[in-house]
């Protein structure tokens, strides 16, 4: 039975965003906090705040998504693979009973023995 896998492409594109998240918190704080450093108005300091937290998502981010990308157990729409190559992560998060599976389409649960989803009508 086929199985909707993540696709480690959408995955490995999310990293190298991330990275230019993090270039660009970096060349944030750096230039604001030349621009504000001398400023006369009070409270203007914060700005380069803005670029540390930018900093701090992307490297969240990068580290979510290389997970994502190079990990077995991947979660998305893109990759369609067979479950003997990888295991299916709803049947394994929700426990399914003896003789019950996952729509790998839409989600549905179906008995084993199906050979159509019920929902969605698509070959099992």
């Amino acid at each position: 039975m086929k199985s909707i896998k993540p696709g480690r492409g959408p995955s490995m594109q999310g990293f190298v965003g991330s990275l230019f998240s993090i270039i660009f918190g970096i060349f944030w704080t750096f230039m604001t906090f030349s621009i504000t450093k001398d400023s006369p108005f009070p409270g203007t300091q914060i700005f380069p705040l803005f670029g540390l937290i930018f900093v701090g998502l992307g490297i969240f981010q990068a580290v979510y998504h290389y997970k994502n990308a190079t990990g077995k157990e991947r979660m998305s729409i893109v990759d369609i693979v067979d479950e003997h190559e990888e295991k299916d992560p709803l049947n394994e998060r929700f426990g399914r009973n003896e003789g019950e599976k996952f729509c790998p389409y839409c989600g549905t649960m179906v008995q084993t023995s199906f050979q159509f989803c019920p929902s969605c009508g698509k070959e099992l």
